[in-house]
């Protein structure tokens, strides 16, 4: 076990244990269906592992987290390990179209003991999904967010959304279009991010 990026986590020795599981599987996987790329995965721990954690942290209580464009399982499935412990009673779906990435979602959640849903749909053919919390990493541009918001965000829902160094940008080009709150919160692994959490999305 690698104490220096436990003590970094600062997770359970439990939750810790499926993080790892799900890193070797990650790594097991990726040559062949290719969910992050070769130079990221040498940098797992912090790049995906420990940005997604973040993403968790902050999230209000939640019964219903929906995560889009799933991918490879950043932030979501790293959110549902959390939530073994964190949030036990709370049901975890993610929406990816890719049938071999939902394959590895399912083979993820199985080894690592994780309640969750995967939808091999596109995320616009989803029956609206009313979620508590949503998620999507490195999907799309907000404003496109803004719109999978809409359809799947319950009406006094959180959206969490990472973003890069454009954040500014996008949300400036959003809200052409959308009406939103949101508080930008800075990222621990890139100091140009930020984690945008977003409430109250109608068009405008």
């Amino acid at each position: 076990m690698n104490e220096a990026i436990f003590d970094d986590l600062g997770v359970s020795r439990e939750t810790f244990g499926r993080l790892t599981t799900y890193v070797e599987l990650v790594k097991r996987w990726n040559p062949k269906i290719n969910l992050v790329s070769r130079k990221s995965l040498d940098e797992i721990w912090v790049r995906h592992i420990k940005d997604s954690v973040q993403v968790y942290r902050c999230a209000m209580s939640f019964n219903n987290w929906v995560d889009l464009g799933s991918g490879g399982g950043f932030p979501g499935m790293v959110c549902a390990i959390m939530a073994v412990e964190g949030a036990p009673d709370a049901r975890f779906t993610f929406v990816e179209s890719d049938q071999r990435k939902s394959a590895f979602l399912r083979n993820v959640s199985r080894e690592c003991g994780v309640n969750c849903s995967v939808l091999s749909k596109r995320i616009e053919a989803v029956d609206p999904l009313n979620a508590d919390i949503l998620s999507a990493r490195a999907l799309a541009d907000l404003r496109t967010l803004l719109s999978f918001c809409d359809r799947h965000l319950s009406k006094t829902g959180l959206a969490l959304l990472p973003k890069g160094e454009k954040w500014k940008k996008e949300l400036e080009e959003a809200r052409e279009e959308w009406n939103f709150d949101v508080d930008p919160i800075t990222s621990l692994t890139e100091p140009q991010a930020v984690i945008l959490k977003i409430k109250g999305v109608s068009r405008g």
